[in-house]
């Protein structure tokens, strides 16, 4: 790692640049990303991480001055759905092979892939230990590189359900920390998640393609226990998201009031319609079917698994289309863990090839999925939003593939070495 000026160093590794450092990075063109139009020769001052001008007001004389040539900037990305302690090298029985703290370890390293493909915000949908949370700590405190991390600790589920472990036999006996079987007991479940450190609240509502033994399409979990986490999530102003495939799942967790609805394999038009009366975020994982089929059983995942994703795969991409067709709120998620880390942006083209348009896509993946984390410091460059920035060459929103290819990142007004 460089020791000099724009090297991202420890101190710099957290929310903010050092006190009262301004810097002005400047490019070719900027995406406004609420107006979809190019702002020729901007210039972006940053002032304690956060973005105080767009066109080189307020800067001081001794500001640092970075000019990142014939590039496109668009704000830092945001990937509303992944699992930064999990490898998709490793999975099924391998996992068993190693100590439970390897998971943690890996974990730094998934962050920096992240961060430095361009994703300067990220949403942890679930990890064992609450190892999300301490990476977090750790990013925000200036000991390791990552994004900025929104975590779950872990997901709420039922039972023997996607969010259980089915993997071993009845004489091992492990059952995960956050099983819940009633109302009251989801209740108590939100209350401890967001005692130790959850910023948001994932849940099972269905069964999954990488637990043993459910229905990927079987509900798991009941309205009346849906409901009780939604209302006490929110009372504790902390949204939810909710695994589900099926499509009953789909419509009681609309109903019972969830925020985010992940990977929607088989929603129905009516379930859709639902989704835009409560205004329902859909958060659709489609690029990481090719991944999974392409690699099969060769990393150690199980043929059960595999013929869920074999069903599913092409159907979820084909509801997504009709997702973009009807208007259902959208946004970037691509549940990386599943696929490696670092290849997120590749989601973008499958984006555009099932329907959106590149500039969709985008926002999708910025201003869309800050409005649903309910969030203004992230998603836009912007006063007052953090200066996080994503230089591209040509125009993203001619070819989104660009986006697969950042030629710098910066977080909080630092570029990331």
């Amino acid at each position: 790692m460089k020791a000099a000026g724009w090297a991202l160093t420890a101190l710099a590794m957290g929310s903010a640049p050092a006190a009262a450092e301004t810097v002005v990075v400047t490019a070719a063109r900027m995406l406004d990303v609420d107006s979809g139009r190019m702002v020729d020769r901007p210039s972006i001052v940053v002032t304690d991480g956060k973005i105080v001008s767009t066109n080189g007001g307020n800067a001081p004389a001794d500001a640092k001055r970075v000019d990142l040539g014939d590039v496109t900037l668009v704000p830092g990305l945001i990937d509303m759905h992944v699992h930064l302690t999990s490898l998709a090298e490793i999975g099924g029985y391998q996992t068993l092979k190693y100590t439970d703290s390897f998971w943690g370890v890996v974990g730094v390293a998934n962050a920096a892939k992240t961060l430095r493909a361009g994703f300067t915000t990220v949403r942890n949908v679930g990890a064992a230990d609450f190892q999300d949370v301490g990476l977090k700590e750790a990013i925000d405190g200036g000991w390791v590189i990552g994004p900025r991390i929104v975590p779950a600790g872990y997901a709420i589920g039922a039972t023997g359900g996607h969010c259980d472990d089915n993997a071993l036999p009845p004489s091992y006996d492990k059952t995960l920390p956050s099983v819940v079987n009633s109302p009251e007991e989801a209740r108590a479940k939100v209350r401890w998640l967001h005692k130790y450190g959850a910023q948001v609240i994932k849940i099972c509502a269905t069964g999954g393609v990488f637990s043993l033994g459910d229905s990927v399409g079987g509900q798991q979990l009941s309205v009346e226990e849906m409901k009780a986490i939604a209302d006490e999530a929110h009372m504790l102003h902390l949204k939810v998201a909710a695994h589900a495939h099926g499509d009953e799942g789909i419509k009681a967790a609309i109903v019972a009031g969830i925020d985010t609805i992940e990977h929607v394999s088989l929603a129905s038009d009516e379930a859709m319609k639902l989704a835009i009366q409560h205004k329902t975020w859909f958060d659709m994982d489609i690029y990481n079917d090719d991944y999974i089929l392409a690699t099969g059983t060769a990393n150690g995942t199980e043929q059960e698994s595999l013929d869920k994703e074999k069903a599913i795969g092409l159907k979820q991409r084909q509801t997504f289309q009709r997702a973009v067709r009807m208007g259902v709120p959208m946004t970037f998620g691509t549940d990386a863990g599943v696929y490696p880390h670092g290849d997120n942006a590749k989601q973008f083209a499958k984006m555009v090839q099932w329907g959106m348009t590149p500039l969709q896509a985008i926002r999708a993946a910025t201003s869309q999925a800050a409005l649903a984390l309910g969030r203004d410091d992230v998603g836009a460059i912007a006063v007052g939003r953090w200066g996080d920035m994503v230089a591209v060459k040509g125009d993203p929103t001619a070819d989104v593939t660009v986006l697969e290819h950042p030629v710098a990142v910066v977080k909080g007004g630092v570029r990331v070495e």
